[in-house]
């Protein structure tokens, strides 16, 4: 499989595409004046604790609490991390001494017969008061109702390492197998704790194998300083307050997804290009040529297909190249997926309704799966396949659902429901979906259908300017535009009308039409 990653920023809003043998294959969107919260640090306050629940809300300062459960409160996790961090010293241990230890009762048998007494877990009432300060992380968006999800065992993912502030323990990713590398990487870890006296656990990622003692120290390093900077900001500031933000989101994907099998990374901004440049060769040098400067006139979404495919993300109905067709419906509960034979037929020397539809639907199980990598669906997605009389055809789309769920990096599970014949995946949900973030509710459907929001018009319009800017010879521009577009390019989007200015070197006037549908705008030349 071929990887690209796509950038594009126009100041205001960032977008980031993966592409997977020149298809796109996810999509992230990160806008400066709504950044999103996971990962950011808050010195909160406890607002309310409700021993029923085990849990307690916390005020962060943002627009609703966040909701922290008695498990996610850091004196159970320091139990729970201890009795982790035996366990797996233990296998360690074994491993390096070999059965012989066992056999010889140094070690206890493998087999699991040495359990340890449950112990009872803390109630939320002994842990929490009403008013008490309280250093938490966000670990999941604030999704519709719903305020942000919170732990207060506080985790910094770096590039080889993620570092836990609040516990005492060195672990290693399983996939590094190698005893040997295992236990240099340990040492190194060992070795700056000792001659910096800092504390706090460490969990050694799987990209670390192999790395030299120089790219595990920066990243030690980065932590250090970054945990002197919020206890700094702790003890300096009132609750509520944000402590540490987490990186923008191009750090982010390239901290987390940039490998050897991206063959390139093309940047439309100048600012962005040069921050990236300098991040891959800080963690990747042998993929500095990789990284490429687009500097056409033309947007780089359209130039690589990006943005059809976000405006076909933002509609229903989805057609297969056979000629058959998905149906996508969110709800609050649940995502529904359908799959019909639409115009495909199948080929005369089939002969078998049961083939056409099996064909169907094992190219809608591709389709399906790309789609809810890119519009980020979660939850509970119900998939209602055509239905297929022989169990072995069920079986083979199911599978095929397995098999396309493993490219996908959020935590998913596929399963049959044999007496309906649906096919229900769970899938781990932490932001927005593609949708919620692009679209608002229409205000001509009262709530039934989404439009595009009027920041997502506003920026279209500003890549539309720049990308006719070298054509206007000197003439002035006029914006025909919906009221509440033009109410928004004089209020909260007033940077972007200054933007537009500047793409053409002189004024612009923007005239409010009735008659213009909310989406709809007209550039003039004057």
């Amino acid at each position: 499989m071929t990887k690209e990653m796509i950038i594009s920023s126009n100041g205001h809003e960032t977008i980031v595409a993966i592409l997977e043998d020149d298809l796109v294959a996810e999509v992230f969107v990160e806008r400066e004046r709504s950044r999103g919260v996971v990962g950011n640090v808050y010195k909160g306050r406890v607002s309310k604790v409700l021993p029923g629940m085990q849990s307690s809300f916390i005020d962060l300062g943002l627009e609703r609490d966040g909701f922290l459960y008695v498990a996610e409160v850091v004196d159970t996790l320091e139990e729970f991390e201890k009795l982790a961090a035996e366990e797996e010293e233990d296998e360690d241990a074994k491993a390096e001494a070999g059965d012989a230890a066992v056999k010889d009762g140094t070690l206890p048998p493998r087999n699991g017969d040495h359990k340890r007494e449950p112990r009872p877990q803390p109630k939320i009432e002994d842990l929490l008061k009403e008013g008490q300060e309280i250093l938490v992380q966000v670990v999941k968006e604030p999704l519709g109702t719903k305020g942000a999800r919170l732990t207060s065992h506080v985790t910094m993912p770096g590039r080889f390492l993620v570092f836990m502030p609040t516990v005492d323990h060195i672990g290693v990713s399983r996939k590094i197998e190698s005893r040997e590398e295992r236990a240099r990487l340990r040492g190194i870890v060992r070795e700056f704790r000792d001659m910096h006296g800092f504390g706090g656990g460490v969990i050694i990622r799987t990209a670390a194998a192999g790395r030299p003692k120089e790219d595990i120290s920066a990243d030690l390093e980065a932590f250090h300083t970054i945990w002197k900077e919020i206890r700094h900001r702790m003890e300096s500031s009132r609750a509520p307050a944000v402590v540490y933000r987490e990186q923008n989101l191009v750090g982010k994907l390239l901290r987390d997804l940039l490998t050897d099998e991206f063959q390139a990374i093309r940047i439309d901004s100048t600012q962005i290009y040069q921050q990236t440049l300098d991040l891959v060769q800080r963690i990747l040098p042998n993929l500095t040529t990789k990284v490429k400067h687009y500097a056409k006139p033309f947007p780089i979404l359209e130039e690589y297909g990006v943005q059809g495919e976000i405006d076909k993300a933002l509609k229903s109905k989805v057609w297969l190249k056979s000629g058959g067709s998905i149906v996508i419906n969110q709800t609050e509960a649940l995502v529904a997926i359908d799959v019909n034979t639409g115009r495909y037929v199948g080929k005369k020397s089939s002969g078998r309704l049961e083939d056409t539809i099996v064909k169907t639907n094992l190219e809608a199980v591709k389709e399906i799966v790309r789609q809810v990598r890119l519009r980020d669906l979660g939850g509970i997605i119900v998939l209602d396949f055509i239905d297929m009389e022989e169990k072995k055809n069920r079986q083979k789309v199911l599978q095929a659902v397995e098999q396309e769920l493993k490219k996908d990096r959020s935590p998913s599970k596929a399963l049959q429901v044999a007496d309906f014949g649906l096919v229900i995946i769970t899938r781990k949900r932490v932001k927005q979906s593609l949708e919620r973030v692009l679209t608002e509710p229409c205000p001509y459907c009262s709530g039934t259908g989404v439009i595009k929001s009027t920041s997502t018009i506003c920026y279209e319009i500003l890549t539309e300017v720049r990308k006719i800017s070298t054509d206007l010879n000197g003439h002035r521009l006029l914006l025909r535009v919906n009221p509440d577009i033009a109410r928004a390019l004089k209020e909260e989007e007033s940077a972007v009308l200054r933007d537009l200015r500047q793409a053409i070197g002189k004024e612009i006037q923007v005239r409010s039409d009735l008659q213009l549908h909310h989406e709809q705008f007209d550039v003039m030349a004057i």
